[in-house]
């Protein structure tokens, strides 16, 4: 099997093309594993793409959808090992805010790097992040929001985990319209992002 081929197929978004050489993993009974890292190789060419301009946010929402679609098909010779995560982090739109768009986004483009997210959703309050984020004992918080209320939100987030005692526990990255260098550290967040491949980057960093 060419694993290139799944590599160029998912970073040139060929869906057809990657679900027929996914479909010959499947009946071949092996490589799934090389499979998922040529298309964690091509979506990394997907998030290049978009940063500099060639692809935009409906390239990157067809690409999670064509990601999600050949992992589905690959589930069945992955036997839900979780030894390929890169890790568990939280990702959440925060309270206040109804959008999730870019959090999907993220999300699929955190899932293909390895990522073992756990998505809280919209509108999400503080308090439902900190207390998820004990129970399981995740380490990085990625949090979401388009509206410029979403900062305060976001504040608030940060606040929570201070509240708890857990501040030095956590790694928290904020992404969407509102956010920049200023508002970062008026939040007291560690980074943020504009783009989905600097949160997957970023995060892959903390681990």
């Amino acid at each position: 099997m060419d694993f290139e081929k799944i590599n160029v197929a998912m970073a040139d978004l060929e869906e057809d093309e990657l679900l027929a050489l996914v479909g010959e993993v499947v009946a071949n009974g092996t490589g799934a594993d090389e499979a998922v890292q040529a298309m964690q190789k091509g979506m990394e060419e997907v998030g290049a793409r978009f940063e500099q301009g060639e692809y935009f946010v409906g390239d990157l929402i067809y690409a999670g959808e064509i990601m999600t679609e050949a992992m589905d098909a690959l589930k069945p010779l992955m036997g839900g090992e979780d030894g390929a995560k890169a890790g568990r982090l939280i990702l959440c739109t925060v309270k206040d805010d109804l959008h999730d768009i870019g959090k999907n986004i993220v999300s699929a483009m955190l899932t293909a790097a390895g990522f073992d997210v756990l998505d809280l959703g919209i509108d999400t309050p503080a308090e439902k992040i900190v207390e998820t984020a004990k129970a399981e004992g995740i380490k990085i918080i990625a949090l979401s929001g388009v509206l410029t209320l979403a900062l305060d939100s976001m504040k608030e987030v940060v606040e929570a985990f201070k509240a708890a005692g857990m501040r030095d526990q956590v790694k928290i990255i904020i992404g969407g319209a509102p956010v920049s260098a200023e508002a970062c550290a008026n939040i007291g967040a560690d980074e943020w992002a504009h783009s989905p491949q600097k949160t997957v980057d970023t995060c892959k960093s903390w681990l």
